[in-house]
């Protein structure tokens, strides 16, 4: 494998005038960068990373942690971040916490020891506070992605789940419907307190009473759908949901599964909604009607945000953005039919 004293000798200047040329430091003929890049390619040579970071203090990696990989929403939320990151001159590691704290713990441990610039982090909820404060302690640069950590302020850039609820809540309403059913997810992801106070406010904003029976929570990891399916069955018929609202895409498809294997068929039978879109070759993409996140520009704006802060480029504490949900209306939202 080349060394820099390859390069150096090939190209003919010295290790000094090489390395400047690779971190782009102090000034070098554009004649002298010429030779020094032809000579790098001819030897195809690697700059030693761990090398150059133990001068420059930086590493030009940065970590994007985020909850479940195989979730199109984060999937897309991964690619804007690493284009983001190509153009400002930084590597990701990519890190997937399965909604699992203990699990986010070992990733942090390991981000801290790798030396990483920054951390763009999905928390898996509120008791994810203790692993940011890890971050905080040995004073690494993190932006909080999708979901906010209660107690803790910090830079922010996360989707209006309480805009995206009311807008998929109030076409229900204005579709006829008053009997709709929540499959939430966990009280302590912020995400899911948002849609279900939104829910609720749509109801009482329109006169409807809640019904508590309707309410339903559960983990976007363990597939309980089967037992929500029952516990909706199994409701007197004056009390059984014409339209059901998941709060996230994983939960819609496992609950249109249970759904059509029970011959229930939706919309006929039951309107459905939920937030989040699905990937363009899934067949509920162009089916289910959905609040669909601006994913891709999460993780773009948030290395932006994080690239700003390891950089010193901002002197500002605990910004926030929010981006808005676009609401796709489409065949499973059909209007109620009261026979």
């Amino acid at each position: 494998m080349a060394t820099i004293y390859d390069v150096a000798k090939l190209a003919k200047v010295s290790p000094m005038t090489v390395s400047r040329v690779i971190n782009q430091k102090g000034a070098i003929s554009e004649s002298t960068k010429l030779k020094v890049e032809k000579a790098i390619e001819e030897l195809n040579y690697i700059p030693n990373i761990s090398a150059r970071s133990l001068i420059s203090k930086s590493t030009k990696i940065i970590s994007l942690l985020i909850t479940d990989i195989s979730n199109p929403f984060f999937t897309k939320v991964a690619r804007g971040a690493e284009d983001k990151a190509m153009q400002l001159g930084y590597q990701v590691i990519f890190s997937n916490s399965d909604e699992d704290v203990e699990k986010e713990s070992r990733y942090i441990q390991m981000l801290l020891e790798s030396r990483v610039d920054g951390v763009l982090m999905a928390p898996s909820g509120d008791h994810s506070k203790k692993n940011v404060q890890k971050l905080i302690q040995n004073r690494i640069p993190f932006v909080i992605l999708d979901r906010e950590i209660e107690g803790l302020p910090s830079d922010i850039v996360l989707g209006n789940s309480h805009e995206g609820t009311r807008k998929l809540m109030d076409h229900l309403i204005i579709q006829g419907h008053k009997k709709i059913a929540l499959i939430n997810g966990p009280s302590y992801i912020s995400t899911a307190r948002e849609r279900k106070q939104a829910y609720m406010e749509s109801l009482q904003f329109a006169g409807i009473q809640i019904d508590e029976s309707l309410l339903f929570e559960t983990d976007y990891k363990q597939q309980t759908e089967n037992n929500i399916t029952d516990k909706l069955l199994e409701l007197p018929s004056h009390q059984k949901p014409t339209a059901i609202f998941a709060a996230n895409n994983f939960i819609a498809a496992n609950m249109m599964k249970k759904l059509t294997e029970r011959g229930i068929d939706v919309p006929n039978d039951v309107a459905f909604v939920c937030f989040d879109d699905f990937d363009s070759f899934s067949n509920l993409h162009s089916f289910l009607t959905v609040a669909a996140q601006p994913a891709y520009d999460l993780g773009y704006m948030g290395v932006q945000m994080l690239v700003d802060k390891i950089e010193g480029n901002s002197n500002l504490d605990n910004r926030r953005i929010v981006l808005p949900p676009e609401i796709k209306i489409r065949q499973s939202s059909t209007r109620y039919k009261n026979e």
